[in-house]
Parts: structure tokens; sequence; C-alpha cells
């Protein structure tokens, strides 16, 4: 089979994130509300497939990060098909997304990922494989067509889709297989939930991960480049000082808030902060000017100066101190032999 590669521009598709289970090796705690550096499960998944046109969560409605469309399996609780099988009418696109609620590592460049495969491979679907090479079919895009299928047959052959497993509806299916071990993570258990919080707080993950908590919490949906402005925070702490760091980028922000709130307008405050706390550590760091630097004048007017003084210093070995009183000569030594004067 050729390896997967990207297509060109973002492929349509809806999305149908699962999240009505009922957790049992979590002792029957609410899984999608768990949180996993600071921002729910459910929320962590959603903005992952936030691209989708449409997006249906099975499950009982709940507050989210963004706006979304509500269904639930009939009974509740009947399983992944089943629930699979109410989400799935909510959509209108060719392609689907379906995803479990209880991703912790799931990205949007997963997701795109997922898609890209699909087209560029032909097939019905195209899967995420866990570290063990296992499929996972809650972390994969399907052509919405087979999936409306094969849930019509499982639903003829065996009177409806309740406690159906999914290994029944991927049988059917023309498969492409991506592995990723990490965004395949999904959370079982309080371990799983452990695991998870430990490794976003690690050197490299905590920042991007505490940027997409911040943004969630304040409803704010805008990339900007954070290398900038952490440039800009040394730059200000550094050339200006410490405090300065936090207060520039908040005033960053203003301006850019006032001008817009764009990528491109945050850019423009953060590139005029930036020259001015440059120029700001310019200036604490020059020197009077050299010799070289003051021009033929200045030099000459030295020059000067100096005659000038030799001359007065020639003329007069002493000088006369503020007391009235002759200072000696720096080589004057007095005379005291005793046949002196």
């Amino acid at each position: 089979m050729p390896s997967v590669q990207d297509v060109g521009g973002p492929v349509a598709h809806d999305a149908v994130v699962l999240a009505g289970g009922g957790a049992r090796r979590l002792g029957g705690a609410d899984k999608p509300g768990v949180r996993v550096g600071g921002r729910a499960l459910l929320d962590r998944v959603l903005g992952a497939c936030s691209e989708a046109g449409a997006t249906v969560v099975v499950a009982d409605p709940r507050p989210t990060a963004r706006p979304v469309r509500w269904a639930r399996e009939d009974p509740p609780g009947a399983g992944p098909v089943a629930a699979l099988g109410a989400g799935l009418p909510h959509t209108t696109a060719d392609t689907v997304v379906v995803l479990s609620a209880d991703l912790p590592f799931l990205a949007a460049d997963t997701v795109r990922r997922l898609l890209a495969a699909l087209e560029g491979q032909g097939t019905e679907g195209a899967l995420l494989t866990d570290a063990d090479g296992r499929d996972q079919p809650l972390v994969a895009a399907y052509r919405t067509s087979a999936l409306r299928r094969e849930l019509a047959a499982l639903g003829e052959e065996h009177g409806g889709l309740a406690g159906l497993p999914l290994r029944r509806l991927t049988a059917g299916l023309d498969l492409t297989r991506v592995p990723d071990p990490v965004a395949s993570f999904d959370c079982d258990t309080w371990d799983d939930i452990a695991t998870a919080r430990a490794r976003i707080r690690e050197h490299g993950h905590v920042l991007d991960e505490w940027i997409s908590a911040v943004k969630d919490e304040l409803g704010i949906d805008l990339d900007v480049d954070t290398g900038g402005l952490l440039d800009l925070a040394r730059d200000a702490a550094h050339g200006v000082a410490r405090p300065a760091a936090p207060l520039t980028t908040f005033l960053v922000g203003y301006a850019a808030g006032q001008a817009g709130g764009s990528p491109e307008a945050v850019a423009e405050a953060a590139r005029k902060a930036t020259a001015l706390a440059i120029r700001w550590a310019d200036e604490t760091g020059e020197a009077a000017p050299s010799a070289d630097e003051t021009g033929d004048a200045g030099r000459s007017a030295d020059k000067t100066a100096e005659k000038s003084d030799g001359n007065a210093a020639a003329a007069s070995p002493t000088a006369t101190a503020a007391d009235g009183q002759p200072d000696v000569a720096p080589d004057a030594t007095p005379d005291t032999r005793p046949d002196a004067g």
C-alpha cells in the first residue's frame, strides 16, 4: 500500500463525538468533564475538531467551550454503535470524523492527517492505531455513505444497534491505518488520567497546553506567534525591568484588540513594542563619545587646553593653594642642608 500523503486544502467534513459512556472503570465519574490541563476532556476533543462544518455530540447536553449539536442514543448507554447511529443523521457532509470524548492528546493536525489519509488512499475510512498496533475506530475519518450502509445492515441483521461492538461496524469497511501512539491515547482509568496530566506538564508540552487552556477559558479563537511574544517579553524584561514583561505583553494584546484583534494586529503591535524595548536597552548601554567620535574641532580644543596648562606650569613651578600658602611643585625638593640659607 502506498504511503499516506497529505492532500492540498482542507477536506469538508462533519464530526460526531461520542461522550455518553458509563465510565465504569472511573467509578461512574463524568469522564467527559474530567479536567486534564485545566480543560474538560470533551472540550479538548472539541478543540481538535473545530474545523468541522457541523459537530454533533452524543450525550446529555452540558456547557461546552464551543457550540455543538446534541443527540442521544436510545436507550442511553446502549453502546458506541448505537451512539454513532444516533449522531450520524445530524450530519450532511460526505466525510465524517468520529471521535471519543476521552482523547487528551488529540490535536487539529491529527484530524487533518486522518482526512488526508482518507482522501489520499481512496478507502472508506482512515483510523489511528495505538502503541500496540491496535485499531482505534473512535479516532477516525469515514465516508459518511459507508457508515450509513453498515449501520443500516447491522440494524436490520440484529433488530437494532444497542449493545453491538464497534468491530462489527468496522469489519465491513475498507480501512487505511495511521499509526499514532500519542493521539490515540485514551483515558479509561484514573491511572490514564494521571499519566495524561503528568505528560502535559512536561517541559516540551506545558506552554502550548497552557496557552490553549487560557484561550478556551477566555473564549479566544486566535492563533498568534507565541515565539514572537516570548521574545518581546524577554527583551522587555532584560532591557527595561523584569515587571515590564507581563505589562508590555498585556499592552500589546490591548493594542491588537483595538486594531481589530487579528493575528496581523498582534504581530504589528508586538513588532513596535520589541523595537521600542531594543531602543531602550541600547540607550543604557551607550558609552561617552570616544576621542575618535569628537571630531577635529574637539581634538583641537583638547590640544589647546593641554598646551595652555603646560605653559602655565612651566612659568610658575609653584602654585598658591586655597589657604594662601605656596605648594611645592612636584619636582622641587626642599634644601635641608645645615648651611642652607
